[in-house]
């Protein structure tokens, strides 16, 4: 049976929106085009919500979140990028004034390609400009993710110049390269990497980014990257490297480093960033820094991107409805069809009436195949004698009752079909199905048959930073005892909030007026929420009628034969992408061992 689970951890709320700066005269536009959130796991040290509330502030003219080979956190930015929009529309109405310019909000993603004989490998940005783009990036990352182990990626410059003739990955003709110069490297490698760019994108589609960030190696840096660009016509582009909205979490961002390299912060040496330049800089201090023709470029890349996540369409499979019918008109049979084996004595007229209220309702919202899909998981289960059952909310749908996936006589209950979906709420129904969990495999595998693995995988479930965990990681990163942390950690139950961190650290011994007790509490209490990995969900399928990498990246579970794509429940129904819920109840197999016993017995 399944365990109870500990109340999942909320998003961070969401950041207020602050006027945005008024441009000095004569500053120029600026777009950041490397950008790494907290979901470029143990580096990022800001929410995509904060990053883009951050960037509408300084009056930034695009914004691109480009997580290590990862989409997972441009949904987050998505959403706040329309609040922070539908905010500025506001307070211009009440204002009486003209709606400033929106932040645009680029996806891409940072990749680090191995080389080949052609050329050293080198660290890209590489931007969507349309859709089809968006499905080129989501194919390569695919691609380095499922080649790999859990949490890990490989990608090679052949996978970019040299795609294979038929495999799933296109020749990136729809995205922008961006190359970041790597500061160890010395001017002949640089050379290479820029000449190989510049064959494969041409100067037209690429560029080279100059990131001035203050360090001692600032002038050789921006020497060596002047000499590429001369020798390959690519122009140069102003970026940031960024890693954190504002510099005051650079704390916080040594503190993630220390605990992704399992070192305590006093020996991370040369691995900690010299300084806290790597984040969203106002425009006078990027103007200060820059050559006006690389701010420039930056904001004419950007304005060749013009994806948006809002494009997303979800699409269901083919193979659920047969040839000569439609998804309407086939769910509608199929429900008369369950609804005449219900009721063979005359479909009562109450239940006719719903049944006709909520079909016109699932065509209006066009939910059809969604429910023609959960029709089929069930029928598959139902002729292999699994036993299964719909329940929450389906078991107030007349439909999911005549389709099987419900045992809810909607004559013997009085339901309130709203309650399941709604058109003011304007949600995907939720239809969670219980399988017999020693069982549950069987149907698993049929959905893989079916539809193929490069067609469906599971959802992400997003593990965060609780308090315990934040304690734990945070003690180790300072070099504290392990013993008082474990107290400390064992002290906290996993339903106290931050709030009563401070009265824990009382209890366990430890004076809060200490430097170091402060600096533990603060970076506990930041760390607190931020995205830790990504896991599988319990049975959350998303099936897609072409390859699935192009609405949503997939990568490996830890679990064997499974994927999984990089965005979690919420994200998809942000999207309004719609998942079939497949999960295991061991009181379904207990019931089938006894039914099986019955029936022996007598």
């Amino acid at each position: 049976m399944p365990q109870p689970a500990h109340p999942k951890a909320p998003r961070p709320p969401p950041p207020p929106r602050l006027p945005a700066t008024a441009p000095m005269p004569g500053l120029p536009a600026y777009a950041e085009l490397h950008c790494r959130s907290n979901f470029t796991f143990l580096t990022g040290a800001s929410h995509p919500e904060e990053l883009v509330a951050r960037a509408v502030q300084l009056g930034y003219a695009a914004l691109a979140i480009t997580d290590e080979c990862s989409l997972a956190g441009v949904v987050r930015a998505h959403e706040e990028a329309k609040r922070q929009r539908a905010a500025a529309i506001t307070a211009a109405a009440e204002a009486g004034t003209e709606v400033g310019h929106p932040l645009q909000l680029i996806i891409g993603s940072e990749f680090r390609f191995e080389g080949h004989a052609d050329s050293p490998g080198c660290r890209l940005v590489l931007l969507a400009m349309n859709r089809e783009g968006y499905a080129q990036l989501g194919a390569l990352i695919t691609l380095g993710r499922c080649r790999s182990e859990k949490g890990s990626y490989r990608l090679s410059l052949a996978d970019v110049d040299t795609p294979p003739a038929d495999g799933p990955l296109p020749a990136l003709p729809d995205c922008l390269a961006l190359l970041i110069p790597r500061r160890e490297d010395p001017a002949a490698t640089l050379l290479a990497q820029a000449r190989w760019l510049a064959t494969t994108f041409g100067p037209d589609r690429a560029a080279v980014a100059v990131e001035l960030l203050l360090h001692a190696d600032d002038r050789p840096l921006l020497d060596r990257v002047q000499a590429a660009s001369a020798a390959t016509a690519l122009p140069l582009a102003a970026a940031g490297d960024v890693l954190m909205h504002l510099r005051s979490r650079k704390a916080l961002q040594d503190t993630l480093t220390a605990i992704r390299l399992k070192t305590p912060l006093a020996d991370c040496g040369l691995a900690l960033a010299p300084n806290a330049e790597q984040h969203l800089r106002p425009l006078l201090t990027l103007a200060r820094l820059y050559r006006p023709e690389w701010l420039a470029t930056s904001v004419g890349l950007a304005q060749r991107c013009n994806f948006s996540l809002a494009e997303l369409r979800y699409e269901y499979p083919q193979e659920i409805v047969p040839a000569g019918a439609t998804p309407t008109s086939h769910l509608r049979a199929q429900t008369l069809i369950g609804a005449r084996r219900r009721y063979p004595q005359g479909l009562p007229a109450k239940v006719r009436d719903q049944i006709e209220q909520e079909l016109a309702l699932v065509a209006e919202l066009r939910y059809e195949a969604f429910f023609l899909t959960v029709h089929d998981i069930v029928c598959f289960a139902l002729s292999q004698r699994i036993l299964c059952q719909g329940r929450g909310s389906a078991a107030n749908s007349a439909v999911c009752y005549c389709l099987g996936i419900t045992e809810v006589d909607p004559e013997q209950s009085t339901l309130l079909f709203a309650r399941f979906l709604s058109r003011e709420r304007n949600e995907p129904p939720d239809i969670d199905v219980d399988f017999e969990h020693e069982r549950r495999e069987e149907v698993i595998q049929y959905i893989y048959r079916k539809y193929g693995a490069h067609r469906t995988a599971l959802a992400a479930a997003l593990a965060t930073y609780r308090v315990r965990s934040a304690v734990r990681d945070v003690g180790k990163a300072l070099g504290m005892d392990q013993s008082r942390i474990d107290r400390l950690a064992r002290s906290h139950q996993w339903f106290d909030g931050r709030e009563e961190l401070n009265d824990r650290l009382a209890e366990a011994g430890f004076d809060l007026d200490a430097p170091i007790t402060r600096l533990w509490l603060e970076l506990t209490s930041q760390l607190i929420g931020f995205p830790r990995h990504l896991s599988q969900h319990v049975g959350g399928f998303v099936i897609a009628r072409d390859d699935l990498s192009r609405m949503v990246p997939i990568e490996n579970a830890s679990m064997p034969d499974r994927r999984v794509i990089q965005w979690d429940k919420d994200d998809l129904e942000s999207l309004g992408l719609l998942k079939v819920d497949v999960l295991a109840l061991g009181m379904l197999s207990a019931l089938r061992r006894s039914l099986d016993l019955i029936n022996t017995w007598r």
